[in-house]
């Protein structure tokens, strides 16, 4: 399965990162790998709507993104953020019509897109688009399709992958991929 990254590496001209990220639409994961060795996966939620790179589709981008920016270090569990900043309250303070949402809670690994004119410029800018890796005050759907784009993880798992991710590691979302 690392070898889906080195191909889409070579055929875009990036040099490897330490730690890779891939993530499968498919089987709605999150795999982790460290120096090209399988360390970690994590049960995740991309978007309800079909994948795709265009803005306004709702639909989680696929291709090679790269970890552009980490939000939420040192906040307590299930901080909901808006605008990328912290409300300072956990979604269980927040009134239960809002808890109905589906909110960005506990971290965030904001994405952009590496592939010019797929996920990157334009109407396909994953950037733009506000596409990131997040905690959810909705976990009992991961696993299943239910985000509007981003990929959804439990709020300890994103706390976990936060601490292991540095700023620059790429995260490679294939919409077929699956382990073999």
């Amino acid at each position: 399965m690392y070898d889906d990254y080195v191909k889409a590496l070579n055929a875009l001209g990036f040099e490897k990162t330490r730690v890779v990220l891939m993530a499968s639409i498919k089987m709605q994961k999150i795999f982790v790998f460290h120096n090209g060795k399988s360390e970690k996966e994590y049960l995740m939620s991309s978007s309800k709507n079909p994948p795709s790179c265009l803005e306004n589709s709702l639909g989680t981008p696929w291709g090679l993104h790269e970890v552009c920016e980490k939000i939420g270090g040192g906040e307590p569990l299930g901080t909901v953020f808006e605008a990328r900043k912290s409300t300072g309250l956990r979604f269980s303070e927040f009134p239960e019509q809002e808890q109905r949402k589906n909110l960005i809670t506990t971290r965030i690994l904001r994405l952009m897109g590496l592939e010019k004119d797929l996920n990157q410029g334009g109407k396909v800018d994953s950037f733009r688009r506000f596409i990131y890796v997040h905690g959810t005050n909705h976990e009992q759907n991961l696993g299943k399709p239910a985000s509007s784009g981003c990929l959804q993880l439990s709020n300890d798992d994103v706390i976990d992958l936060f601490e292991r991710v540095p700023l620059g590691s790429h995260l490679l979302i294939l919409r077929d991929f699956q382990v073999v």
